[in-house]
């Protein structure tokens, strides 16, 4: 599955249900009110009509598959979904922008047992296998190919090199 395709399977069926249903409620009471009352709105060219009737409430019905988007991918991080569902309702897109510097990475599986679990792990707790490098000294997580800690500057094993017997 590709990347764009993980990331609309993230928005929960609902998000899709409630922006489905707020297009066509929105659509319907542009037709049905303004457009038929405002005399301002009557004189409008009939491909303006058309673009307020269409486009007003598909902006509000992408914002409401952004919130969803939001929850079904925070949940997916092991974060607070609800909660930033929530806070991406403030306005002037305040919570989302929030939500976008402060999430977390997604989760990694084990490579032995497969568990998924968050980036910062060293060590699966599930089976004790290491999932990233790490320093001996003060335990922090490394990058492989360092040769010290950037923590804590102490010199780090390198990896240990399989040789032939000639």
């Amino acid at each position: 599955m590709s990347q764009s395709n993980q990331n609309w399977s993230v928005i929960p069926r609902t998000a899709w249900l409630v922006a489905a249903l707020t297009y066509v409620a929105l659509a319907a009471a542009v037709v049905l009110g303004p457009l038929q009352f405002e005399t301002e709105l009557m004189r409008w060219h009939l491909g303006l009509k058309l673009l307020l009737v269409l486009l007003a409430p598909l902006t509000v019905a992408l914002y409401v598959l952004l919130v969803g988007f939001i929850y079904g991918d925070a949940k997916r991080r092991g974060m607070r979904h609800v909660m930033w569902a929530w806070l991406a309702l403030i306005p002037y897109f305040i919570g989302v922008a929030a939500y976008f510097i402060t999430r977390h990475p997604l989760p990694q599986p084990c490579p032995s047992c497969k568990t998924l679990l968050p980036a910062r792990y060293v060590f699966c707790p599930h089976c004790g296998t290491g999932v990233t490098p790490f320093c001996s000294n003060c335990g922090k997580p490394v990058e492989r190919g360092w040769a010290n800690c950037a923590y804590c500057g102490a010199k780090l094993r390198a990896p240990e090199q399989k040789t032939e017997a000639s």
